[in-house]
């Protein structure tokens, strides 16, 4: 597709879809070739963020499935989760093995159905995979921003969100739908703009973080702060804390599991292959499981990036500067589901639950579900069949 001028002096260019197969019922967006997929907002003043400091211009990686219609109203916003990035659907080309992250269900013929809707999916701002963040450029210096990278807030990464929105042309969203951080995306997007959307899909998330979560979410902080090349937050690209790293993706990937998964996917057996790390006594295999993840992040991943988005998501509180929850979700218009998964402990059933019954307390049309899984937080990310179902009750 060519390039195609949106608002004021913005070229965007959107993603490509080439099916890999033909076309018909569950089939796929096939390959999805890239040109450039970005756009830069320079706004006639700063771009203000929640927590102090502002942005001069950013940019926001993106990726588009589908087409939008002559009303401009069929759109989906789907919001990645902490370490995710715009590649929702489709591969890169024909030798990638790796479909985007919820690659089951976007298609012709699926729950998010690329005949009927016009799907987008943007990499957050503040993160690594091509939106403006800690490892682009500060217009003030010409070098990377690192440690002066101001911090972001959910807040901040939706109100972005809403101007990709406007400068694609869409006048209403059909729905807006992710999980974890993203699912948190999803609420604030209901609360803070209840005229532009439909529906809402809240997966695995609520209006706030308990405190074990940010526990956690400190743990992998500390470890990135007190590796040896961390240097203060001030290190080059490519050369930083990537043992603090790993070792914070290893204890968030604790949390992404559940106890039934970790017995079920390793039990107490030896490693099935060499572990990267050294270990006493030999390794078992949910060791080389932990250093497989951690290894992987640090490979397309950056430390500051990191600790931003953590950060955002132990911040947040729907009822921050809104007197109380209630009142926050009074302004809620949407139809929205919330999906809870059994197995879950960084946001509980019972969390998810809360959040559904408030909603209803305070006058919103909205419905709980569960996931029947074993797979912990990950199950958002697995289990498709069960998803499939309440995807297509949610748009229904």
């Amino acid at each position: 597709m060519e390039g195609m001028t949106v608002g004021r002096g913005v070229r965007a260019t959107h993603a490509v879809a080439v099916p890999l197969i033909t076309a018909g019922a569950g089939a796929g967006v096939g390959i999805v070739a890239l040109e450039t997929m970005r756009f830069t907002f320079p706004e006639a003043a700063p771009f203000r963020l929640t927590l102090g400091g502002a942005l001069p211009a950013f940019d926001l990686a993106y990726e588009t499935y589908g087409a939008l219609n002559a009303a401009r109203d069929n759109a989906i916003l789907l919001i990645h989760a902490l370490t995710g990035d715009a590649h929702a659907a489709g591969r890169h080309g024909a030798d990638d093995r790796k479909a985007g992250w919820w690659e089951p269900l976007i298609g012709p013929g699926r729950p998010l159905d690329t005949e009927k809707y016009f799907i987008v999916c943007a990499n957050a701002l503040g993160g690594c995979a091509g939106s403006t963040g800690p490892c682009s450029p500060n217009p003030a210096t010409g070098r990377p921003w690192g440690r002066e990278f101001p911090l972001i807030a959910v807040q901040d990464l939706v109100r972005a969100q809403r101007l990709l929105i406007d400068r694609l042309g869409i006048r209403r969203l059909a729905a807006v739908i992710g999980g974890s951080l993203g699912g948190m995306q999803a609420l604030e997007w209901a609360v803070r703009y209840p005229v532009l959307l439909g529906r809402v899909g809240i997966i695995a998330a609520a209006g706030r973080l308990d405190p074990q979560g940010i526990a956690l979410n400190e743990v992998g902080r500390r470890a990135i702060m007190l590796d040896p090349r961390w240097r203060g937050g001030d290190y080059a690209p490519g050369e930083g804390p990537d043992e603090g790293l790993a070792v914070a993706r290893m204890v968030g990937t604790v949390t992404y599991h559940s106890k039934e998964s970790m017995a079920m996917r390793f039990g107490r057996r030896p490693a099935r292959r060499p572990v990267s790390r050294p270990t006493l006594g030999g390794a078992f295999d949910v060791e080389g499981y932990l250093h497989h993840h951690g290894d992987a992040l640090v490979a397309r991943f950056d430390a500051h990036s990191y600790l931003r988005q953590t950060r955002a998501m132990d911040l947040y509180d729907v009822a921050e500067g809104r007197g109380s929850e209630g009142w926050a979700l009074r302004t809620v218009r949407a139809r929205v589901l919330t999906v809870g998964i059994r197995s879950d402990w960084l946001f509980t059933p019972q969390h998810v639950r809360d959040l559904n019954e408030a909603l209803v307390a305070a006058g919103a049309d909205a419905t709980y579900r569960e996931l029947d899984s074993p797979h912990g937080h990950d199950a958002f990310l697995k289990e498709w069949e069960m998803l499939d179902p309440l995807v297509r009750q949610l748009l229904d």
